[in-house]
Order: structure tokens, then C-alpha cells, then sequence
């Protein structure tokens, strides 16, 4: 029996609740996250192997624990090499370093601009060279998500690199096909749509134009924060809060019921079987769609979108184009899928290729069931159909337990807000009480001297002249 720790935060075939999910962080922040652990298990899933998942949030296991209870450390990653991980990548080295079993990494990435740029990945350098060390100790190579990361990682001076893209992209080993169709996209075609805060171009626009033009468009959600305001609601429609992004529950997706959001990669995958057109900037909203047979375009709004999508030669656009650019029924006739299926049995090979090279089974070697077993599993399982939004109809209950949510979040950031407050005037403090202790050393120091001087000045000339002499004389005396 081989025993493999897998970083996950749960198996696939749990089929969790919204209270679990919001409550355990389950995907950590994105449950597209499970998106490709999903397809990581799967591929490991063979007979005589024993996988466990740690969590995405969770504590990250000792290497003590992993030492004394694995055979194997997995590693899947997503866009790991950026700024606001760099904590959680130092922590994961900090382990690695201490382990004695081998470690394989499942497609890492970086982030940085759609440019390709190093430079912003300049306060990284130092962290991630101790990473790359850390597992290159323990493995014969790095898995990485695009030949951006490949690039950056040689930049560092590391040369056993292998781009191997996102395992997501496996979830159904050789098997990819995408049915485009010859007619164009009609205003009542079933359209998906994902989006992300805070990037490039107008996305608000390219929401609402595409929301308008067609009455059967969702957006599908993926966050934990749209869990919540689907789960809990919110204050925005009664404080008149309104914005053209749908951040708010008074968005009109939200009040017309045109949200979805999915716990599981399985009926995520299933029901977007179901559409005629998915896009967006989400890679792995995206990624699903391809999955189950739908044409998709990808809205590429940073480096670790697009290296994805270059390299799996997935249609893509990029955000600094004009917003009418983005209609829907134009991305759709734009779109070929031809060189994504074709390239697909090569990057496939080189996917389990590596797996092979780091010593590990997977479910399509020859002596294997393809995943058979794995999709009989999960097709047993009743999951938790998509979340839509709650409706409130009942009195206002919603506001009010909307309200306490937005309160109870606003107190934890002032808490969290004095804690950080409180630490950094602790530090503040105790580097003064250690410079304090300093002069307070000097001053005694100079203190002795100064009572030396004084207890010399206080004596005769002749005591002056006797103690000197003295001396000479004891010197002459110690000579002889």
C-alpha cells in the first residue's frame, strides 16, 4: 500500500454542504480550486494506493507527521508564485526542507502582468529559489503551469523545469472533445459567464451589455464571499448600493435568480454540458466548460490566464481590448477549438509522463482502469445541487441576517485590524526596550570611567608621582 498525501482540501467524493463549505473555507477562497485536485486524485486513484487530502487552509502538516505516516508528498498548486502566497509558500518550505519523502509538484505557476513581466516578481526571488531548492532535493523536477514559469524559474537558476499544465485539464485522461457547431450564438442561447474582481478593462461593462443581450445568461460564481451573499444575503439593496460588477446582492443577476454557484467539480462539470457558451476570466470556470463539451473562451486578464490558455491553446482573448469587443455571439464565432483537441493526446503523454518520472502509478497505465472505478464512485454520490440566491420573501429576514453577517465581518476586521495594530506597537516597543538596555550599558560603562577619572584627580601630585614611579619600578623588578 502506498501512502500518498495529497494538498486538497477534501476528496472528491465528500460530497459537502454550503455550511460545510462556508465554514471549513472549503477550496480555500475559489472553489475552482478543486478543480484540478479533483483531477489529481483521480490520476493517483489507483489499486493499492491510499490518498489523503490536508486541506487548503487547514495547519499544514508537520514533517514529522508526514515523515512517520506517507510514502509520497503531492503538491498540485495553482498560481502559487505571487506576493499575497508568499507567506504560505515560505511555510510549505519550511517543511519540505525537513522531509525525508519525495515530493512531486503538479503544476505551479506564477503571476505577474499579461506582458510576461519579471519584474513585479522581484520580491519573490528570494523565497521562491529556497522552494525550488527544497523540492529539486526531493524530486527530480517541478511541474509548472506555463513556459512563463518555466521562464521564471530558469531566470532563478533552476533547469529541471517540465510545463505540464493544470491537471484539470486530465480530469477525463485522452478524452477531450469540444461540439462548437456550425450556427452562430442566438440572443436565447444558454450562456455562462464567470468574472473576477479587480482586473483590467472594463469588465462591469462587458457584464451588463452581455446581460442585457441575452435574457438566458449566468453568471456562475465560484468565490466564497458570492457563496456567502447567495447563502446570507446582504444590506446593498436597502443601503442603494448598485455597481455594474456583480459584488452585490442588488445586482440584477442576483435579483432576477441568474446566479449559480457549484460545490463540487461534478455537477459543475454536468451542467455546463448543458449550455451552448461559456466565458470569462475564470480559468477554471472556463476549464469545466471545456470538460463537459462546451465552447469557451477565456477573458485573459493576467500572466497565469494566459500561460494556461497558450499552452493549452484554448481561445482566449485579451482584457485590454475594447468591451464591445466582448459580446458573447462575436466570441463564439471567433473561437477555434481545433488545435486545442488536437494537441490534447501530446500534453496529456507529458502530463503522465512526469507522474511516471517521480516514481507514481496513475489510473492510465496500461495495467490500470482508466478511471473507471473513480467515475463509478462518483456517479453513487447524490452532491449538492448548485446554490442559487435565497429569496427574500419572508419579512425582511434576509436583511437582518444579511445586516448581522456585514456586521460581525466589519467587528472581525477591526479586531484583526488592533491585533496587527497591537502586534506592530509590541515590536515597536521592544526594540526601544533593547536599545534602552543598550544606553543604559553604555552609561554605566561611562560612569565607572568617569569615577576613575574623578578618584585620580582627587590625588596629590606627589601620590601622583609615588604611584608612577611605582610602577617603573615594580616593571624593573619583575624583569630581573
Amino acid at each position: 500500500m502506498q501512502r500518498i498525501l495529497l494538498r486538497s482540501s477534501k476528496t472528491p467524493f465528500e460530497a459537502a454542504t454550503v455550511e460545510e463549505t462556508l465554514q471549513q473555507k472549503i477550496g480555500g477562497a475559489n472553489l475552482g480550486n478543486l478543480v484540478f485536485s479533483d483531477s489529481a486524485f483521480k490520476m493517483l486513484d489507483v489499486s493499492g494506493a491510499e490518498i489523503t487530502t490536508m486541506g487548503f487552509r487547514t495547519r499544514i502538516p508537520s514533517p514529522e507527521e508526514i515523515n512517520e505516516k506517507y510514502d509520497y508528498c503531492v503538491l498540485p498548486f495553482a498560481n502559487a508564485f505571487r506576493p499575497a502566497f508568499q507567506r504560505q509558500l515560505e511555510q510549505w518550505t519550511d517543511v519540505i526542507e525537513k522531509l525525508t519523502v519525495p515530493v512531486m509538484v503538479l503544476g505551479i505557476g506564477a503571476q505577474s502582468t499579461l506582458d510576461y513581466d519579471l519584474e513585479p516578481m522581484r520580491s519573490l526571488d528570494a523565497s521562491v529559489k529556497r522552494f525550488a531548492s527544497a523540492v529539486l532535493d526531493r524530486a527530480p523536477s517541478i511541474g509548472v503551469r506555463g513556459e512563463f514559469t518555466q521562464k521564471y524559474l530558469n531566470h532563478l537558476g533552476f533547469k529541471d523545469v517540465e510545463v505540464i499544465g493544470c491537471p484539470s485539464m486530465f480530469r477525463y485522461g485522452r478524452s477531450l472533445s469540444v461540439d462548437k457547431g456550425t450556427h452562430g450564438l442566438s440572443t436565447d442561447a444558454r450562456i455562462g459567464m464567470s468574472v473576477t474582481g479587480g482586473v483590467q478593462g472594463d469588465l462591469g461593462q462587458i457584464v451588463m451589455d452581455n446581460y442585457r443581450r441575452y435574457p438566458n445568461l449566468r453568471y456562475i460564481a465560484q468565490d466564497i464571499p458570492d457563496l456567502e451573499k447567495l447563502y446570507w444575503g446582504d444590506t446593498s439593496k436597502a443601503a442603494g448600493k448598485s455597481a455594474a460588477m456583480p459584488d452585490h446582492r442588488s445586482h440584477p443577476l442576483f435579483e432576477e435568480n441568474r446566479v449559480r454557484l457549484h460545490l463540487d467539480p461534478i455537477t459543475w462539470i454536468r451542467e455546463m454540458g448543458t449550455y451552448d457558451f461559456v466565458f470569462g476570466t475564470r480559468i477554471h470556470g472556463n476549464i469545466v466548460s471545456l470538460l463537459g463539451g462546451t465552447p469557451s473562451v477565456v477573458l485573459c486578464h493576467d500572466s497565469r490566464t494566459l500561460e494556461l490558455s497558450e499552452y493549452f491553446d484554448i481561445p482566449h482573448r485579451r482584457m485590454t481590448e475594447p468591451a464591445e469587443e466582448f459580446d458573447a455571439a462575436k466570441l463564439y464565432e471567433q473561437a477555434d477549438y481545433t488545435a486545442l483537441v488536437k494537441g490534447h493526446d501530446e500534453r496529456f503523454d507529458r502530463m503522465t509522463g512526469f507522474i511516471e518520472k517521480h516514481g507514481l502509478a496513475h489510473v492510465y497505465q496500461s495495467d490500470q482502469d482508466g478511471g473507471a472505478a473513480f467515475e463509478e464512485r462518483i456517479n453513487a454520490i447524490d452532491f449538492t445541487p448548485p446554490v442559487e440566491a435565497w429569496a427574500d420573501d419572508d419579512g425582511g429576514l434576509g436583511y437582518r441576517i444579511g445586516w448581522l453577517k456585514e456586521s460581525v465581518r466589519e467587528l472581525t476586521k477591526a479586531r484583526q485590524k488592533g491585533e496587527k495594530r497591537q502586534s506592530a506597537l509590541e515590536t515597536k516597543l521592544n526594540a526601544l526596550e533593547t536599545k534602552l538596555n543598550a544606553l543604559e550599558t553604555k552609561l554605566n560603562r561611562t560612569n565607572k570611567s568617569l569615577a576613575a577619572l574623578k578618584k585620580e584627580a582627587r590625588m596629590s601630585p606627589y601620590r601622583r608621582v609615588r604611584r608612577a614611579v611605582g610602577r617603573v619600578l615594580r616593571r624593573v623588578g619583575l624583569r630581573r
